[in-house]
């Protein structure tokens, strides 16, 4: 009854918060907008996104058309339904992925310190002094465009867990001193029972910023790939409409509408997730450490 309790207040909070912040009220509207097409609504689509000549070539935006269509006879809303639906997928499992190992190894390292620390800040320095991107146009290259959109997620990791490690490591090192922690140390909690009862619950504002800023990183990681054609050219992303669009010169034969899709559909993705990050950052710091 307690746990029902406390999620109803904290779900009431979150509403009083949404509420109060305009720039939250914006960006969480425009994802769920975003959401509803990628998740629900791609699955009402009369068409194969992948089949080429499926509807009229190069018909401009209109009625039966609302997004015009490619000169590869492809319907652009019905296509962007399905990019969103990549894109967000691959850029939530890149966050997800290093968020929980960065945020759990910086816990761990910052907490225990000895050997975990070290190795985990070598570690953590080591990639982030490797640059990400030449090493993701060598493996693209390798398997000549057809990187598979799992693969690709799994190379971004690797370059996006250190940062979350390196700054939560940083807040444990300051937490791990605070009476709080002694004082569940000499009443017996573990290890991970104070870090699941004390620390995270306090983090957890700048664990959720993090988490939307990767997202932001790995769905524009992946459109620069595609756009220079050097992603999964296989997969319907933002990126590769990018992509088709510049290799059949939409923009020279006066298709203006095939790259203006995807472009306008990243900026405002990425202003949306720009302003809720900005949002959970602002209250992250007004909140600070309460304990």
């Amino acid at each position: 009854m307690k746990n029902m309790k406390r999620s109803v207040i904290n779900l009431r909070n979150f509403f009083l918060v949404l509420k109060s912040d305009v720039r939250l009220l914006i960006g969480v509207s425009i994802l769920i907008v975003f959401i509803i097409l990628g998740f629900i609504l791609c699955h009402f689509s009369p068409y194969d996104p992948k089949r080429w000549g499926q509807v009229p070539r190069d018909v401009p935006p209109c009625w039966s058309y609302p997004l015009g269509t490619t000169s590869l006879g492809q319907d652009l809303f019905w296509l962007l339904t399905f990019a969103l639906q990549n894109s967000l997928v691959l850029g939530i499992t890149v966050a997800a992925v290093s968020t929980f190992t960065g945020v759990t190894l910086g816990l761990l390292a910052g907490y225990r310190g000895g050997y975990l620390d070290e190795i985990t800040t070598f570690l953590s320095d080591v990639f982030i002094a490797i640059p990400s991107f030449p090493i993701l146009v060598m493996l693209a290259a390798l398997f000549l465009g057809r990187i598979h959109i799992l693969m690709l997620a799994l190379v971004l990791c690797l370059f996006n867990w250190p940062w979350p490690a390196k700054q939560v490591r940083s807040m444990m090192l300051s937490l791990r001193e605070r009476v709080f922690i002694e004082t569940a140390i000499f009443s017996g909690f573990g290890t991970i029972e104070i870090i699941f009862r004390e620390i995270i619950p306090l983090i957890s504002p700048w664990i959720f910023a993090n988490f939307i800023n990767t997202v932001l990183v790995a769905i524009g990681a992946e459109a620069g790939l595609a756009t220079i054609g050097v992603s999964s050219l296989e997969e319907i992303t933002l990126g590769t409409m990018i992509f088709w669009a510049l290799r059949y010169q939409a923009m020279f034969m006066g298709h203006w509408w095939w790259i203006a899709v995807p472009v306008v559909t990243i900026i405002v993705l990425f202003i949306a997730l720009f302003l809720i990050y900005l949002s959970i950052s602002e209250i992250f710091s007004i909140g600070g450490f309460k304990k």
